[in-house]
């Protein structure tokens, strides 16, 4: 298969995937599946939490995907499952390390752009109940966040001068 066309496939499905990450969040988690993402909103002891079982729910398309893609000789599917594999590595990123710090590895981040990241998903995780929130989203959050977090980075910067 061609490389662009590959590289064009992988680009689509993880674009896509931040659109199914947020209408599966606002819809599903929030939605008939609040059962296992109702813990990710309250404070409760230990590592793992009931809503890490959406881990595997999105694990499970891209191992398919990537499966009958490579058995089919390489075809398009490998590249659709390897597009949700980024976008799944990516989320654990942002939202379990970045966002929840549940592995300390950044500990200084000052880009606004991760800054407003971090503040809009503060801001989701402030309601409690299923009905209630915003910023459902991981990576595009509303324009508010993203000026607020450069206000504060452009004021940073000229305490320090």
């Amino acid at each position: 298969m061609d490389f662009l066309f590959s590289f064009f496939i992988v680009t689509a499905t993880f674009l896509f995937m931040e659109f199914m990450a947020w209408f599966t969040h606002k819809y599903v988690m929030h939605g008939f599946m609040w059962y296992f993402h109702k813990d990710h909103h309250q404070t409760e002891p230990g590592f793992f939490e009931k809503n890490d079982v959406f881990f595997l729910i999105f694990a499970v398309p891209s191992w398919l995907f990537i499966m009958f893609g490579m058995m089919a000789g390489n075809d398009w599917r490998v590249f659709v499952g390897l597009g949700i594999l980024l976008y799944g590595i990516c989320y654990f990123l942002v939202h379990d390390v970045l966002i929840h710090k549940r592995f300390k590895w950044f500990k200084k981040v000052k880009h606004p752009y991760f800054k407003a990241l971090i503040m809009a998903h503060h801001n989701h995780h402030k309601h409690k109940g299923k009905e209630d929130g915003e910023s459902f989203g991981m990576l595009i959050v509303a324009a508010r966040y993203i000026r607020d977090a450069y206000r504060k980075h452009n004021l940073k910067k000229q305490r320090a001068l």
